[in-house]
């Protein structure tokens, strides 16, 4: 093997740069509106066992509500990874990515999880 071959295919060996300023602060907020949009999902998804837990204790049919609630998440996360994959949300930095996706997902749940906080408790 030619010595000036792993030279030759990937060049000089280079250290990694770091982070600008820039890329960790949207990092921690992508990290910051996922965590909101997740405690929101929590919080539903609680609520949610507890109502069907009650449906199921006084003999009401729950499998509407369930599949209702399944088909929603399902669809919301479909679309969500379609636009991950995306073409031009692809060329995005990975944090970058991540907060366009956290804060289109965000609204929904975190007013829902807000609005039934409210009326519940």
């Amino acid at each position: 093997m030619n010595p000036r071959t792993y030279a030759t295919l990937y060049g000089p060996w280079q250290p990694t740069p770091a982070p600008h300023r820039r890329q960790t602060v949207t990092g921690v907020l992508a990290g910051v509106v996922w965590a909101i949009t997740l405690l929101s999902l929590a919080w539903l998804a609680f609520l949610l066992g507890m109502a069907t837990l009650w449906g199921l204790a006084a003999g009401v049919p729950v499998g509407g509500i369930l599949l209702r609630y399944a088909l929603i998440v399902a669809t919301a996360g479909a679309s969500l990874t379609a636009l991950a994959f995306a073409p031009g949300v692809r060329r995005l930095a990975a944090d970058s990515r991540l907060l366009l996706l956290g804060v289109l997902a965000c609204p929904v749940p975190t007013v829902l999880a807000i609005t039934t906080w409210f009326r519940t408790g």
